[in-house]
């Protein structure tokens, strides 16, 4: 080979680098994103092996013309597509948050705590040490955890807590449907509601109760924290109530187990709900997106 056809060789494969590698590193970027890799707060890398489920962007009808003046009036939204947690964090996984960052934020005001530690409802405690789940709730939705708490474990393990918007489309999808699974009043195949208090059950175990997307545990169970401040309809993602530094009440989605049959619909938004953000709640709980 002459020295010309070597350097034309050199310069074709140059290009050929410079046009195929950022597509590469892209893709590659994007598994790590997907696989909760990238999950830095805090100076630590944590892995989350909740499976996330894909909700594909588009308009959906948000709120309900017959539910609560909070629910009112429906009105269209406009998301991008973002993935969600296809079922509520674990007792077992806020365990290892615990033991990994600790209930209380290491700096900011005294009162910026992720768990109430002494509550008698919660089912995680410290035993000689380190944090445990109570022996048989390894699986139940955690509770206790204040927004804060919610906010920082997803940002642990490389997410984030939806919105209420995406929160509602995951739930009920394009057809406006009362419930996840459908238009059908819930049962205790579906949902898990009207029972006692603190009788929650492990997540996942209803599948029957699907959303549109296979999103489980979408009503009863446990309220779930979401990133939006509660404000009244329509929701707009630019007016400000997306703001994280805001110590204004954030609104919970879904219902929870102590709560009857017509709390627990899609487009609920807990109106009496007692939810300071600062503090848990026996009946709160959450899931992250991306």
């Amino acid at each position: 080979m002459s020295f010309r056809e070597a350097a034309n060789t050199e310069t074709r494969t140059s290009r050929t680098l410079r046009r195929v590698l950022p597509k590469q590193i892209h893709r590659v970027l994007r598994l790590f994103a997907l696989s909760g890799l990238l999950g830095l707060a805090g100076g630590s890398l944590a892995t989350d092996p909740t499976p996330m489920i894909e909700i594909p962007g588009g308009l959906f009808r948000m709120g309900s013309d017959t539910g609560h003046a909070d629910e009112r009036p429906v009105h269209e939204v406009n998301l991008p597509t973002f993935f969600i947690d296809r079922t509520p964090v674990t007792n077992a996984q806020f365990t290892e948050f615990l033991n990994a960052r600790g209930p209380r934020a290491p700096r900011g005001p005294s009162l910026a705590g992720y768990f109430d530690m002494n509550d008698h409802d919660a089912r995680i405690r410290r035993v000689d040490g380190p944090w445990v789940s109570d022996p048989g709730y390894e699986q139940h939705p955690v509770v206790e955890v204040s927004w804060r708490g919610a906010r920082e474990y997803c940002s642990w393990v490389g997410k984030r807590l939806p919105t209420e918007a995406e929160w509602e489309k995951a739930a009920r999808g394009v057809d406006g449907r009362k419930y996840p699974w459908g238009a059908a009043p819930p049962d205790n195949t579906r949902a898990r509601f009207g029972v006692g208090y603190n009788a929650t059950v492990p997540v996942g175990t209803l599948p029957k109760g699907a959303s549109p997307y296979g999103v489980l545990d979408m009503a009863g169970n446990v309220w779930q924290w979401v990133s939006s401040i509660y404000r009244d309809y329509p929701y707009r993602s630019d007016d400000g109530r997306e703001s994280l530094d805001s110590p204004e009440v954030r609104s919970t989605r879904g219902g929870s187990h102590d709560w009857p049959a017509e709390g627990i619909s899609t487009t609920n938004r807990g109106q009496n709900l007692s939810r300071a953000p600062r503090s848990g709640h026996h009946n709160i709980g959450f899931r992250c997106a991306r």
